[in-house]
């Protein structure tokens, strides 16, 4: 999140790229069964990080495959030892444009990522998030833009950034309630697969070695019911979410992220890193006193 804050101010970057011409460089697709599409986020030596290109590839085969008549459902999952641990902060995304045009303003980033992982929302087809290990900050803005989401029981769903900034999609108080929404706001703390189901964030939660299996068993199941109907029923449920307001919230909040940008602590953390701190010193030392995430790989 804070490249990106930081880049923008730098530098207004609207170019459009296009995708899958010459097949996509940082996603695998493969279909395990009959009607059922899957996409590999491979970046496993970042932790799956969300750079511009990863995103726009992704989306880009999400929409493709939801034209496609011969798909019934799509399956998100990450390559390696987690789902995805959020934004790329480390460069990743230099030399990269947008994925796709965003109105300019002060909240460009966040109205952008919050309205690339509402696009799956309002595709006609079904969409599974496959959950394991880190699912951080944007991995889980991705996630929750998935229609279900099925997790291994020791995934660790989390948004670490609240730590010195504002969530791009506050979807918190939707998915897990307002007393956990608020307790996971304000610490950064994670919860885990199993917790998430408690909550309400994900669908279901099975140990991380027949995660894929039951994954494709809904999958399979769910491809079995006719395209059309899967559309409307996919629409029903989100209908009545917007009704109650789920939208709007989500818009509503890209402006309190964008004013989290102007808050001293976020300014500091940004004036360390570009002052020679290595980002991964300054998210160790953000990160210590909870002796988590980062800290943890270290114990």
């Amino acid at each position: 999140m804070t490249e990106e804050y930081s880049n923008h101010a730098k530098r207004r970057d609207h170019g459009v790229p296009r995708y899958g011409e010459d097949g996509y460089e940082v996603l695998l697709i493969d279909e395990p069964s009959a009607g059922v599409r899957r996409m590999t986020l491979n970046r496993p030596e970042k932790r799956n990080a969300l750079n511009h290109q990863l995103r726009g590839e992704l989306l880009h085969a999400l929409q493709t495959a939801d034209a496609d008549e011969n798909v019934r459902i799509m399956i998100v999952r990450g390559a390696g030892n987690c789902f995805s641990a959020g934004y790329d902060l480390g460069g990743g995304n230099a030399g990269q444009h947008y994925p796709f045009y965003t109105a300019g303003g002060d909240s460009q980033w966040p109205r952008h990522v919050v309205e690339g992982w509402m696009k799956i929302w309002d595709m006609s087809k079904p969409v599974i998030a496959q959950v394991h290990g880190y699912c951080l900050a944007g991995g889980s803005e991705l996630a929750t833009g998935c229609d279900l989401v099925y997790v291994a029981d020791d995934a660790q769903i989390g948004y670490p950034a609240v730590r010195f900034g504002v969530p791009d999609m506050q979807f918190h108080p939707w998915l897990v309630g307002m007393r956990k929404g608020m307790e996971m706001l304000l610490t950064g703390d994670a919860i885990s697969g199993r917790e998430a189901v408690n909550y309400g964030w994900a669908t279901a939660s099975f140990p991380e070695e027949d995660l894929e299996y039951h994954v494709l068993q809904r999958a399979e199941r769910i491809a079995q019911v006719p395209a059309d109907i899967l559309a409307l029923n996919k629409r029903a449920v989100h209908r009545q979410m917007e009704i109650m307001g789920l939208r709007d919230g989500l818009r509503q909040g890209t402006e309190i992220c964008a004013l989290a940008t102007h808050q001293p602590t976020f300014k500091a953390f940004l004036e360390a890193t570009e002052g020679g701190t290595k980002l991964t010193d300054a998210l160790q030392e953000r990160d210590q006193a909870f002796g988590d995430y980062r800290t943890r790989d270290d114990q």
